[in-house]
């Protein structure tokens, strides 16, 4: 099966564009405390992957009411891209690539350095009438420039403060680019 990359906008009301901040920044807290955590496990010599974060998220959610706010698919969806991260920078250390062309270990996500970015596996959003609805009920609402090849299988919501566009990230599957405008509209790339 082969993956193809498609842009697309969305129109986003003020409401969505609040609760889909606010996701960003529930999924940014775990993603800060995964990064914490892997610290720790490094210098304790143990071992810490997704299958111990998601377990740890559990007890996060149990903690925080603000954290159980928020859809606990994009949260443990942060936590999978997470693993992948470190995953991949551990091979490239144990291949003993040159640091130059090593994957770095995930940093910390600063508010205000990072591009708000949240990724949706297939339970975590539907297509329906034109709207993609993300978990957590957010509604977007598309603008098709073309039709999907066929059904989506991921979808990634980015939004572009700059109000510049950016090239799209090089993986397979649908990549998101923000359209020149006023102010903060995100947009998002559907990956099927």
């Amino acid at each position: 099966m082969r993956h193809v990359g498609f842009t697309y906008r969305a129109r986003v009301s003020a409401t969505a564009e609040r609760a889909l901040l606010g996701e960003w920044g529930r999924c940014r807290w775990v993603w800060n405390q995964c990064v914490a955590e892997s610290q720790q496990a490094c210098k304790e010599k143990r071992e810490c992957g997704p299958a111990g974060l998601d377990k740890m998220l559990t007890g996060w959610r149990a903690e925080h009411e603000w954290l159980r706010a928020g859809s606990s698919v994009a949260q443990k969806q942060t936590i999978r891209d997470f693993g992948k991260s470190r995953a991949k920078a551990l091979k490239d250390r144990k291949g003993k690539l040159p640091v130059r062309q090593r994957a770095g270990f995930p940093q910390f996500r600063k508010r205000d350095r990072s591009t708000p970015t949240m990724n949706y596996s297939r339970q975590g959003f539907t297509l329906r009438d034109g709207l993609l609805i993300v978990a957590g009920g957010i509604s977007l609402r598309v603008v098709w420039s073309r039709p999907l090849p066929s059904a989506p299988s991921s979808v990634r919501v980015t939004s572009g403060r700059s109000g510049r566009p950016r090239k799209p990230t090089p993986r397979s599957g649908h990549n998101v680019r923000t359209p020149p405008g006023n102010g903060p509209s995100p947009s998002f790339g559907i990956m099927t």
